[in-house]
């Protein structure tokens, strides 16, 4: 019997929902503790990681438990741990094109996730009746209304995280769609992103969309209008362990053309503004701006997706030579090779 991951988790985390859907894939058996994980890990008197992300799993480090919560290397560490049913394609260029799709999943669709919930009326105001309910279904009426209250305004006016102002707000809209029509004709002719099985980067992008489709009101319904298959795509995979397994020996050269226009898309949302917060950052400006097709970006400087563009980097550098001219050939068709261009 193997002994199950610990994790802490919330249903309404998006990344919670990624990783649980991976576990699940890779029947790797696994422990939620539904909860706060400063609250959990204050009662197990384990030290909470900096910052405090959901969903935080509990490893077992030099005899002791120590809680990590950084979803990509996490499913590395995993897959280097459990190798069957892997999301890692085979291909070393394709598996480069997955790995900056999950970022794109983690780090642009949950600016989607972010906006839709917090900078619409309607859709505040179920989270902010619905989380608090998710963390204690006890709460009286007047509890519920007091943490209502505090938890709404918190997020709400953490909106500039993720770059949501009244600024921005319209090219999220119209991201959000243009990736729903994507992916609509994508799911017509594929089970999943890259392939007959699923990459690490359809549980990345799965995870954030859970909440668009799922939970909140506004992105739900503009789902339902533009692409029923996604819904379908998202609620399949929250649970393919059932699925036969089948190697992904696709090449980065047999992708379908919906992943090109996938890639168009990030061209003029995605990748512009990865660069220009990571430039920000490495100049110590608090704050940034950048001209997106006919809108305007505007952000504080977030240090985090500053690393994330490194580590994309990085990832790169690892490639030969002959899969780094394969992997350049296609960014450039799909006008993203500034991606891995050092500025």
């Amino acid at each position: 019997m193997q002994i199950p991951v610990k994790l802490i988790g919330n249903v309404a985390s998006p990344y919670t929902r990624k990783m649980i859907a991976y576990l699940r894939y890779k029947r790797i058996p696994y422990e939620v503790i539904w909860g706060q994980p400063e609250e959990v890990l204050k009662n197990m008197n384990i030290e909470a990681p900096k910052p405090v992300l959901l969903p935080v799993f509990l490893f077992e480090r030099e005899g002791q438990l120590k809680a990590e919560c950084d979803s990509t290397p996490i499913i590395r560490e995993f897959e280097e741990k459990y190798s069957a049913r892997s999301v890692l394609p085979n291909d070393p260029a394709l598996n480069f094109i997955n790995y900056v799709l999950e970022d794109f999943g983690d780090e642009w669709c949950t600016k989607y996730m972010f906006h839709y919930r917090w900078y619409f009326q309607e859709d505040a105001d179920n989270a902010g009746t619905i989380l608090p309910l998710g963390i204690n279904s006890n709460l009286n009426d007047e509890e519920l209304k007091f943490f209502k209250d505090v938890f709404a305004k918190r997020q709400i006016d953490r909106l500039w995280v993720v770059g949501s102002n009244d600024d921005t707000a319209e090219f999220i809209d119209k991201s959000y769609r243009n990736v729903l029509k994507i992916f609509e004709n994508h799911f017509k002719l594929s089970p999943f992103l890259l392939g007959n099985t699923p990459s690490s980067c359809d549980f990345a992008i799965y995870g954030q969309f859970t909440q668009l489709v799922g939970f909140d009101p506004t992105p739900r319904r503009i789902a339902h209008e533009i692409s029923p298959r996604t819904i379908a795509w998202v609620n399949t995979l929250d649970d393919r362990g059932g699925l036969d397994f089948q190697e992904n020996n696709n090449r980065l050269e047999d992708i379908s053309e919906s992943i090109h226009e996938l890639f168009k898309e990030l061209s003029i949302s995605y990748v512009p503004t990865m660069i220009e917060n990571s430039n920000a950052h490495r100049q110590g400006k608090d704050q940034w701006e950048v001209a997106l097709k006919d809108n305007t970006w505007k952000q504080k400087t977030f240090p985090y997706q500053a690393k994330c563009l490194n580590w994309i980097r990085e990832e790169f550098s690892l490639l030969n030579h002959g899969d780094k001219e394969r992997v350049l050939a296609f960014l450039t068709s799909n006008n993203c090779q500034s991606l891995i261009e050092e500025s």
